[in-house]
């Protein structure tokens, strides 16, 4: 028995599914012809993220206007579908609430513009830098090159610290030295490190301030200004120089010890170092 296909494909048919096919085809060549021309256009003072968001915006809109131009063409009832749509989408939200929350919170996130692609955030223990914002989370690539999602909710209820906001930042490293040193000459010799370290800035001024008393030694805080490029070496040529600098100038850092003390009427206690022949008899 031979299949008729007249019967069920007249020339009107394929001529309508031949239309549709060119429409989907053409249409989808011009969405992402547009989009790229638009990435490309863009300012180049824009940030990463709002070229992102310009662009999902033009794909997204032209996939939408395509989808109904295609649903114009099968003369399909619309009231229908939405209808279906409207129940189906109540089942999903009941169902996703915690998608629903992610997707607002992303809203939040990029309207807030607390970080952008590109910066180098902290959030609770995990930093990393900033990959992707999208609808449900954001992605960071952390310093060992690992991809770590974290859900929008999450992030807008955490702290967010942003390393790389600004163009420069602050290093304080902590430093200590002995009793007996002179605390103007240590001021001095930490001044002169940081003067003539070209990756530190002179303005603003770096800090140089006397921090407590310690157990083994005068505590001093030394935090100085940088461009937030020059993280690592900022902080590992000045570690270098300061404890080339004391070392040079005789400046003792010290080590936790402990001096047994009587009081102020009583003596040292004498410690006399015997041979061990005087000892075994």
């Amino acid at each position: 028995m031979n299949f008729d296909w007249s019967k069920h494909f007249s020339p009107d048919l394929f001529g309508k599914l031949l239309r549709l096919a060119i429409i989907l085809v053409v249409g989808l060549v011009i969405v992402y012809t547009v989009s790229y021309l638009v990435r490309k256009l863009l300012p180049k003072n824009l940030t990463q993220q709002r070229k992102m968001i310009i662009n999902r915006f033009v794909s997204y809109s032209g996939v939408v206007i395509l989808f109904f131009t295609i649903v114009s063409e099968l003369n399909i009832n619309l009231t229908a579908i939405f209808g279906a749509a409207g129940i189906i989408g109540i089942v999903i939200g009941v169902a996703s609430q915690t998608s629903i929350g992610n997707i607002v919170s992303g809203f939040f996130l990029v309207s807030e513009k607390s970080f952008e692609l590109g910066d180098v955030i902290k959030i609770g223990d995990k930093t990393g830098t900033v990959y992707s914002i999208d609808l449900l989370s954001i992605k960071i690539r952390t310093f060992d090159n690992l991809l770590l999602r974290i859900p929008n909710q999450t992030v807008i209820s955490s702290e967010v610290i942003n390393v790389t906001r600004f163009p420069i930042r602050r290093l304080d490293i902590d430093l200590s030295v002995a009793y007996k040193e002179d605390l103007e000459k240590v001021r001095e010799v930490i001044g002169r490190v940081v003067r003539q370290n070209p990756l530190c800035l002179d303005e603003p001024e770096p800090l140089i301030t006397y921090k407590s008393f310690g157990d083994s030694g005068i505590n001093i805080l030394l935090g100085v200004w940088f461009e937030k490029a020059n993280f690592l070496k900022v902080k590992n040529s000045i570690f270098q120089e300061i404890k080339a600098a004391f070392d040079s100038e005789g400046i003792e850092i010290p080590f936790p010890h402990v001096t047994l003390y009587t009081g102020e009427v009583t003596k040292p206690f004498p410690i006399v170092k015997k041979d061990e022949t005087e000892a075994k008899g």
